[in-house]
């Protein structure tokens, strides 16, 4: 039997596998023209779906939170922020921007309208198009409607995204005369189709020419790990490395694990190549939630019932927890020693992670539970290399020590660093004036992108070699399978779906935190007051969400900041069934992917579809159901 790892990830599925075919790198978890340059440079800042102030709480390794020092010293520049987005954001409010309101899911349409204005009054930079990209003369046909007889024009996106078509116009000349930079967030691309509105609005900053020009351009991470924070001298952290135990291993896009359970042996395309799902019987989940990440709960309920055995890794009851046949408790971050880097785009300080108390009850810290696991199978010294787990942080800092040797820094020996707890390391001039794209602008020819022809690509070569009906040469409008006011739409509201203010996904969703957030015991929906007032919903309402998929229940925030027929309920709400393990069951609490489709963005990167959802929803009388979810289950 295989062993089957995956491909991607949940926060940017397609932008991961369009990007590299588009710019000839990954761009998301990339770093980006830094702060001081924007500050300094960008006389417009966009932030197109995102919402910086928010998610720059945290980051895959120890957040810096220096993002936040710079959004205040733009703000205080008075130049001009532009928040577009369904929702207004907190990063709307904190930097006094204009909110332009757009539906969800029509982001490519409103892009198209503002590029389309830009081609026929004649702004856009024809010298930058011609030197630094490829195949605009292929795109520009489909823009002007010459293809399909429909101009993108402005009138036309209007239709489609409700922003009217003189405000359209009227950006598009404003970021033409303007340094102007283009950040936009992953959640763009966690719809169905999703490839094509990153891809869109690399095109629409081409058509600006400022890409490589300080504070010019696009920027992709600016909203997580603050992104944009200059980038330390200081050395990178190394891990433990596999062994080889992953050679032979048979991957999947992580986003089609319930297909794979349901498709064994059956072929599904993947950035043009075709492969063939494996056939698993076990399932290993160590500190991952897919009962919380991954989207049609129910229809991932039936799917998770092929599994012969499921084994979960944990330190909480999670719903993936409560579906598994073997539960192996794990110490928390508070119960173990570790070693941790500050800032994945700064590195801004190597930080001793030290344990606060030992593991309790019968936790384990996760390092430990693999020791003996390899023991078992015969392999312990080949897994531990004689090191302990505080060998294992020593070995770290100690290799990290060798590497800024090679930079002439120091660093104090290891029994110093683990007293003072933290190492903050220099900065460079050069680092803090980094313009991402700035040597392919200076000289396309010995600096090229990674892409074929070396340039920007508007139109792929290779993905029109691929034939996919869902995802063209060129980025494109597209349907998506469901959306507001669509073609064949049978609820009246978007459910918007986003990352919580208060907890980092599901984690921390289980402790007395939420006790500042949730409504009625639940999870907060916020509604516009035209919605509420429709339903006869007051704020502290328990309200009923539903579609075709399944149905949860929420608490009723009624609020000005969201737009009419868009619902807002975060991510990471931990799954309560009413009737536990029943496909359909009503969840207490308020998990959203109880709605949400579980579908693939495209045949080429196969990502999630997380904020493709639409819904209905009604307020609830009478008795509710207990939310059962945080109390620990029978001898649990």
């Amino acid at each position: 039997m295989p062993n089957v790892t995956h491909t991607g990830d949940y926060s940017t599925g397609a932008s991961q596998v369009i990007m590299p075919h588009v710019m000839g790198t990954l761009e998301v978890y990339e770093q980006q023209t830094v702060w001081p340059v924007v500050v300094d440079n960008t006389e417009v800042l966009v932030v197109w779906g995102a919402d910086p102030i928010k998610t720059n709480q945290i980051d895959w390794l120890i957040a810096d939170h220096d993002s936040y020092t710079y959004l205040e010293e733009f703000k205080k520049t008075g130049k001009k922020v532009i928040c577009i987005d369904p929702l207004k954001s907190k990063t709307a409010e904190f930097m006094d921007a204009e909110w332009v309101q757009v539906k969800p899911q029509t982001d490519v349409a409103l892009m198209l309208g503002m590029a389309h204005t830009l081609f026929v009054e004649e702004l856009y930079d024809v010298d930058f198009m011609d030197e630094y990209t490829a195949g605009f003369e292929k795109f520009l046909p489909y823009l002007t409607g010459e293809t399909d007889q429909t101009p993108k024009s402005a009138e036309w996106a209007s239709e489609i995204c409700g922003v009217p078509a003189d405000k359209i116009k009227e950006l598009a000349r404003l970021f033409m005369g303007n340094r102007t930079m283009l950040t936009s967030g992953w959640s763009l691309q966690r719809q169905h189709h999703g490839e094509q509105p990153h891809w869109m609005l690399v095109t629409l900053a081409s058509m600006l020419g400022q890409i490589g020009l300080p504070g010019g351009g696009f920027g992709l991470s600016y909203h997580y790990s603050n992104g944009g924070t200059p980038t330390s001298d200081g050395p990178a952290l190394s891990g433990m490395n596999d062994g080889g135990a992953m050679e032979g291993s048979v991957s999947i896009p992580v986003a089609r694990v319930v297909e794979m359970l349901e498709r064994p042996g059956e072929e599904y395309d993947f950035n043009g190549t075709r492969y063939t799902f494996p056939d698993i019987k076990i399932a290993y989940w160590a500190g991952g939630n897919p009962f919380h990440h991954h989207q049609d709960r129910n229809r991932m309920i039936k799917a998770w019932q092929k599994l012969e055995t499921v084994i979960v890794q944990d330190y909480q009851w999670t719903a993936t927890a409560r579906f598994a046949d073997i539960v192996l408790p794990a110490a928390s971050a508070y119960e173990r020693n570790d070693i941790e880097a500050m800032g994945s785009y700064s590195n801004k300080a190597t930080v001793a992670m030290k344990k606060i108390v030992d593991p309790v009850f019968e936790a384990r810290s996760e390092y430990d539970i693999f020791v003996d696991l390899a023991d078992r199978l015969g392999n312990k010294d080949a897994y531990t290399d004689g090191r302990d787990e505080m060998d294992w942080v020593r070995h770290y800092y100690e290799q990290a020590q060798k590497q800024a040797a090679s930079k002439n820094l120091e660093m104090p020996e290891f029994e110093k660093f683990w007293e003072d707890g933290i190492i903050v390391h220099p900065v460079s001039q050069a680092a803090k004036e980094y313009v991402r794209y700035a040597d392919f602008r200076e000289d396309p020819l010995l600096e090229p992108l990674g892409t074929p022809t070396g340039k920007i690509e508007i139109y792929s070569k290779n993905i029109e070699k691929m034939g996919y009906d869902d995802c063209p040469p060129h980025p494109m409008w597209m349907e998506p399978l469901e959306r507001l006011d669509g073609p064949d739409a049978k609820f009246p509201v978007h459910v918007n779906t986003g990352h919580p203010n208060d907890r980092l996904h599901s984690q921390l969703c289980g402790t007395v935190l939420r006790e500042g957030y949730a409504v009625a015991d639940r999870e907060p929906c916020m509604i516009n007051p035209k919605d509420a007032e429709a339903r006869g919903i007051k704020s502290g309402d328990v309200i009923r969400i539903f579609n075709d998929r399944g149905q949860t229940l929420a608490g009723a925030i009624v609020s000005e900041d969201i737009m009419p027929s868009v619902i807002r309920l975060y991510e990471g709400a931990w799954y309560d069934p009413v009737e536990g393990g029943k496909v359909g069951s009503l969840c207490a609490y308020g998990d959203v992917n109880t709605l949400t489709p579980d579908l693939g963005t495209s045949k080429l990167a196969q990502g999630n579809c997380g904020h493709t959802v639409i819904a209905d929803f009604e307020k609830v009388e009478g008795e509710l159901p207990e939310v059962k979810v945080f109390t620990a289950p029978k001898n649990g």
